[in-house]
């Protein structure tokens, strides 16, 4: 059985280790401390919300990261969901789907009128995901990236 709850500074040893191997998914070397210190930033800034899943017996098994922004044009909130994970071991047991859900629900209860998203084209099994849940592919406009 998967529980979905908030972070905790108490999680954050096992969630570094879940950003951790967030990052190797996405081609960055292992760097277990610096994962550690930025979810330490996050905690204390607090400028992001965490959930993380935990199985039966209490082990971290994902995670998802949203952090709140505004709509200028929307005069609105809205949060940029910019991180999803699951362990390979929690995979294919829905765990991605109720992280998806109580991001989703808790944006909900915060008034929070849209989520965003970006995924890398090659991951069709996160798309097939986010489609499945009511996501809808942005066509309208064209995502820009400036490194400084």
């Amino acid at each position: 059985m998967t529980t979905i709850r908030a972070a905790t500074m108490h999680d954050l040893d096992a969630l570094a280790e879940l950003l951790d191997g967030y990052r190797q998914f996405y081609e960055q070397p292992s760097n277990v401390q610096a994962a550690r210190e930025f979810l330490r930033q996050r905690f204390g800034q607090a400028d992001s919300r965490i959930l993380v899943s935990e199985n039966g017996e209490g082990a971290l098994t994902g995670f998802v990261q949203l952090y709140p922004g505004v709509s200028t044009v929307g005069l609105n909130a809205r949060w940029t969901l910019n991180d999803l994970f699951v362990c390979p071991d929690g995979r294919e047991r829905g765990t991605g789907r109720a992280l998806m859900e109580a991001a989703t629900q808790l944006a909900r209860e915060h008034g929070v009128a849209r989520l965003i998203l970006m995924t890398q084209i090659e991951n069709e099994r996160a798309q097939h995901l986010y489609e499945s849940l009511g996501w809808q592919r942005n066509t309208a406009f064209y995502g820009y990236l400036l490194d400084i």
